[in-house]
C-alpha cells in the first residue's frame, strides 16, 4: 500500500496539521526503503517513525515515554500519527536506536534542497554565507561513546547554518570532545563564505580552504603575529580601524603561505580581528558578514527551547542522530510553513499559533472545504510504497 499523507485517509482531519506535512508528499518516493530484518516483520515502518518524530518535536513533547503516552491516549493523536496498531514501547525505541538513519538523513537532505530554493535569500549581496558552530548536548553516563570528560559526557553537532535563508544545511555528530575545524571542509562547498568564531583559527587550514575554493570569514586573536603585506585605507567615520593584507602567523614556525585579508573593527570598545579571503567586499561587509554569525547561536537557542531537540529519547549515536535530524527536519518544516502561510520567518508566535489550530481542527473533522490544499492527492506513482 502506497504511503501518502493523505489526509482523506484520516477520521480526524486537521488540515493545519497536513498542511505542515505537505512538502514531504513526493519526496518520499525516492527515500531507500527500509527492509526488514530477516524473516521478522517491521512492527513500525520509516513513515511512522517519521511521523511520530515530528509530532514529538513539534509538540514539546519531554520524552519518549510522554509522547507514547499521547499517541495511545490522545483521540488526534491516536488517529492521526499513530500506526493503526499503535506503537508498542519496545518497537519504538528498537525503531530510534537502530533503523532509520539512512532514510532519516535522506529526507533531511531533500527537504533542505527544497527548502533553499523555496525561501529568500536576505543577504543576497554578500554572498552564500553559511554559519558553522558546535553545539554539546548532554548526555547520560550510560551513553558510554558520548566522551567528554571524567565523570561527564556529551555529545557534539556540528551544523552548517543557511545565513541568507535562516536554514540548517549540513550537519554531523561526534562525542563531546570532538574536534569542530575538520569539518569546516566537509559543510562548505566551493564558492561558499564560512562564518566561524576564534576556535576555528588554524593557518593551514586557511591555505587549504582557500586552495579548496571556499571562502571564510573567521575571528581570529588579537596578539596573532601579522606580517603585512599591504595596508588599506580606512574611512576615518567607520567602525573599522584596520583593514590590510597580511600573512597570519610566525615564518618558520605556523605562517600561512597565502596571503589574506585581515580586517579590524571595534563595537562597543571591543576589538575584534576577522580574517577573511573575500577580496571583494568592503571592510565594513566584512564586519557585517561576521556578526551574522550570530544568527547561529540564536538557531541553536529556538532549536534546543522550542522543539526539545536535546530532550533525549535515545541513548545510542545512532538513535541520538536520528532524533536530531527529525528535529531538523521539522524546523525545516516549520521554516516552509511560516514563508509560504505567511511570508515570514520561524517565530515562535506562528509555531504557537499552528499547534492551537492543529488542536481546535482536530475536533471539527466535517467542518474543513473538500477543496483545502491539505486535501490535494499527490501522484501516487510518486510515491514512497511499503512492499
Amino acid at each position: 500500500m502506497p504511503y501518502t499523507l493523505n489526509p482523506l485517509d484520516k477520521k480526524f482531519i486537521a488540515p493545519s496539521f497536513w498542511l505542515l506535512l505537505a512538502p514531504l508528499r513526493m519526496l518520499l518516493s525516492s527515500i531507500t526503503y527500509l527492509k526488514a530484518r530477516g524473516n521478522r516483520p517491521l512492527q513500525m515502518e520509516f513513515e511512522d517513525q517519521l511521523n511520530a518524530l515530528i509530532y514529538f518535536h513539534l509538540e514539546e513533547h519531554t520524552s519518549g515515554r510522554h509522547l507514547l503516552q499521547v499517541l495511545e491516549e490522545d483521540d488526534f493523536a491516536r488517529s492521526e500519527v499513530a500506526p493503526e496498531a499503535g506503537i508498542k514501547k519496545s518497537s519504538f525505541f528498537e525503531a530510534i536506536n537502530s533503523r532509520g538513519l539512512e532514510q532519516m538523513m535522506e529526507v533531511f537532505q531533500a527537504l533542505q534542497a527544497n527548502a533553499t530554493k523555496m525561501l529568500p535569500r536576505e543577504f543576497a549581496n554578500l554572498g552564500d554565507l553559511v554559519a558553522i558552530d558546535g553545539s554539546l548536548i548532554d548526555a547520560v553516563l550510560s551513553m558510554y561513546w558520548a566522551d567528554y570528560r571524567e565523570g561527564s559526557k556529551k555529545a557534539k553537532t556540528h551544523i552548517g547554518f543557511d545565513i541568507n535563508r535562516g536554514i540548517p544545511m549540513k550537519i554531523f555528530l561526534t562525542d563531546g570532545k570532538g574536534d569542530e575545524r575538520p569539518f569546516v571542509s566537509k559543510i562548505l562547498s566551493p564558492g561558499q563564505t564560512g562564518i566561524m568564531d576564534r576556535y576555528y583559527q588554524c593557518h593551514k587550514d586557511f591555505d587549504l580552504w582557500q586552495t579548496e575554493g571556499k571562502h571564510f570569514v573567521c575571528r581570529i586573536r588579537g596578539n596573532t603575529t601579522k606580517g603585512i603585506i599591504r595596508v588599506n585605507p580606512v574611512k576615518p567615520e567607520s567602525i573599522v580601524f584596520y583593514d590590510a593584507v597580511v600573512l597570519l602567523g610566525t615564518k618558520g614556525v605556523n605562517q600561512t603561505e597565502k596571503e589574506l585579508r585581515l580586517v579590524g573593527y571595534r563595537v562597543d570598545n571591543k576589538d575584534y580581528w576577522v580574517a577573511t579571503d573575500r577580496y571583494d567586499l568592503s571592510a565594513e561587509d566584512v564586519a557585517m558578514v561576521y556578526k551574522l554569525r550570530w544568527n547561529i547561536e540564536i538557531f541553536f537557542g529556538w532549536w534546543k527551547r522550542h522543539l526539545k531537540v536535546y530532550h533525549l529519547i535515545a541513548r545510542s549515536s545512532h538513535g541520538l542522530m536520528v532524533q536530531i535530524l527529525a528535529g531538523l527536519i521539522t524546523y525545516l518544516l516549520l521554516a516552509i510553513y511560516c514563508h509560504e502561510q505567511h511570508n515570514e520567518k520561524v517565530n515562535i508566535n506562528r509555531v504557537r499559533e499552528l499547534r492551537i489550530k492543529i488542536k481546535n481542527e482536530a475536533g471539527m473533522p466535517e467542518n474543513m472545504p473538500p477543496d483545502h490544499e491539505c486535501y490535494k492527492k499527490p501522484n501516487e506513482d510518486s510515491l514512497y510504497a511499503k512492499t
